[in-house]
């Protein structure tokens, strides 16, 4: 395991040590009484053109489960969730068998080791907000993907579009309310982004264990999916911003995306 990876672990086993104490403790009465909760309509509407029915889906980086959960309401007949942070997962099983849900359970592991016994397995693999940012290079991840994936299965992602990475957030000392068109960052950025201060969704703040994330253009998401042997059927890109700040909402920028990708089938080796 890299060392950002293990690091990452560590730090994020911490925040879930140090989240809110409410922090996901009952997203178990959502899944019981509303329809794919924690997902915004536009990803829903684009669910809703997926059949579910029978198959075997997956969410890789799935944090406490929450969403994973939810797209079983759409008639998956398994699913597998997979994480590192061990204690997050821990919440995730128990959020399962708080809302009855027997066909989905929970593996800790790092994404980029997730067992050979999970290869050609899933018809449908997901990526939602924040996930593919923990790691630095995008080709080994998504290769894992490919050989997770049935062929035909589907690779989707909702995620921040990289064009945020360019923009100051409310708080930053370069935000500036009155000039929002003001970019800070390069797109191409290639050192990691370092945090020591909590992980604040989910956390209080605190002096914490170091996360590490990095940028990724889309033609890196785009090359890397399609080294990968996927072929991107589908791409969306939205005004608004899903979980950052809505500063920026409707300003003319890119600011998050969906992406489906379809892998095809593996070519041949010859003898």
């Amino acid at each position: 395991m890299k060392d950002y990876i293990q690091g990452n672990k560590e730090a994020w086993e911490e925040a879930f040590e140090h989240r809110h104490s409410d922090w996901g403790e009952r997203n178990y009465e959502r899944l019981l009484k509303e329809r794919l909760p924690f997902f915004h309509s536009d990803v829903i509407k684009e669910f809703e053109t997926i059949d579910f029915t029978d198959k075997t889906i997956a969410q890789f980086c799935c944090n406490n489960g929450r969403e994973l959960l939810s797209l079983m309401q759409l008639g998956a007949r398994n699913g597998v969730g997979f994480d590192i942070a061990e204690n997050i997962i821990e919440q995730a099983r128990d959020t399962a068998q708080k809302a009855g849900i027997d066909n989905c359970i929970f593996e800790a592991c790092n994404i980029l080791e997730i067992p050979e016994a999970y290869h050609h397995e899933f018809d449908f693999v997901m990526f939602t907000i924040g996930a593919i940012t923990w790691f630095d290079d995008l080709k080994p991840l998504f290769q894992k993907v490919s050989d997770c994936l049935k062929t035909g299965g589907l690779l989707f992602i909702h995620d921040f579009h990289p064009v945020m990475n360019m923009l100051p957030m409310p708080g930053e000392p370069d935000f500036d309310e009155k000039s929002l068109n003001k970019i800070v960052y390069s797109y191409f950025r290639s050192e990691p982004w370092i945090e020591n201060d909590g992980m604040g969704y989910m956390s209080e703040q605190y002096p914490s264990k170091t996360f590490t994330s990095f940028s990724h253009t889309i033609s890196d998401i785009i090359n890397a999916v399609s080294a990968a042997g996927m072929r991107v059927v589908r791409m969306q890109e939205y005004d608004y911003d899903i979980g950052l700040t809505d500063a920026y909402d409707k300003k003319g920028f890119p600011l998050s995306y969906l992406l489906v990708a379809e892998k095809q089938q593996e070519k041949q080796q010859k003898g």
